[in-house]
């Protein structure tokens, strides 16, 4: 199978799909990155009421253990747990990955959490923090959590983007912005290589005896706390329109949901809203860029993210 064959906008997908439409989740494990707000928390919900077993991925373990205590007085028999995870350090998730690899298995891992519209900083590894936060943590974490990943019979990685990412231009030789910085082309950035991480893991699981398959999501134009963390003018825009125009965080979170849990979605899947521009809606197979789908982007990506975070996979050379 090549990139060319994957998940075209118009195939057949989840129309009209729900949470309700959502098959049971019984005695399977799903790790949920940045789930006490926003697209996780509405995710972290559908998967205990369906019966899934929730490992809460959070940074705030006190935020996490309110949410966690909320689900279990809301769902009878609900399973669902803490674990403190800071997506901008390497050690931090190092040390996320290595107890929640103690799992008999992890069945999917939902890397949803996200930063969005901050000031220009970089972290200890050189990288600026949208990249940091939004894909390099959740390569690092993906790689850590591969044996337990493997040990499912069905395993999924989900990497939450954005319909931004066709916005975003990856400079590699300069992970940490030192030239012209803009929030909103970082973010973009970033939500470029989530998606270009997504694909790429993709290809090379193709060749894998026991194949992970990795599924890409995005929520549209949804209204979550994200669109509140913007400065300035354009801050003031984003909270307005936001309010104004953005779909529910429920709807937001239906891609991601359905990416988690439709069965026999190919490797290398795209999922996002199919009305509207790709805004909003009900989730349906989409398509990618170009860019996105580059390989020789995705192996330049691949080995820099391995060079940044000190974290190296196992899987297949392309």
């Amino acid at each position: 199978m090549t990139t060319d064959s994957w998940a075209m906008e118009g195939e057949p997908g989840g129309a009209g799909w729900t949470a309700d439409r959502m098959a049971g989740q019984k005695g399977r494990t799903f790790v949920v990155t940045g789930a006490t707000s926003g697209l996780g928390l509405v995710t972290a919900r559908e998967l205990v009421a369906h019966g899934g077993r929730v490992l809460l991925a959070v940074r705030d373990a006190a935020r996490g253990e309110a949410v966690a205590s909320s689900l279990r007085e809301g769902y009878s028999g609900a399973e669902v747990e803490v674990r403190q995870v800071d997506l901008l350090d390497v050690d931090s998730v190092r040390r996320a990955a290595a107890e929640i690899g103690e799992e008999d298995r992890v069945d999917v891992l939902v890397n949803n959490a996200g930063i969005s519209m901050v000031e220009h900083s970089v972290t200890a590894q050189g990288a600026e923090r949208h990249l940091a936060a939004n894909h390099l943590g959740h390569f690092a974490l993906t790689a850590l959590l591969e044996p337990a990943l493997r040990r499912s019979p069905a395993p999924r990685v989900v990497t939450v983007t954005s319909y931004m990412h066709e916005k975003g231009e990856l400079d590699l030789d300069d992970v940490a912005w030192s030239r012209k910085y803009t929030p909103l082309a970082a973010y973009s950035a970033s939500k470029l290589a989530n998606a270009v991480f997504g694909v790429e893991l993709a290809r090379r699981e193709q060749s894998s005896p026991s194949p992970i398959t990795s599924v890409l999501a995005h929520p549209g134009y949804s209204n979550t706390p994200m669109q509140s963390k913007g400065t300035g003018f354009t801050g003031i825009v984003m909270r307005v329109s936001g309010r104004l125009f953005a779909q529910s965080p429920q709807m937001g979170a239906l891609p991601q949901l359905f990416a988690a849990t439709e069965p026999g979605l190919a490797g290398g899947s795209y999922v996002g809203p199919g009305g509207r521009g790709g805004r909003s809606g009900h989730p349906a197979l989409v398509q990618l860029s170009a860019a996105a789908r580059d390989p020789e982007l995705g192996r330049h990506l691949w080995d820099r993210s391995q060079q940044l975070t000190g974290v190296s996979w196992h899987t297949a050379d392309a």
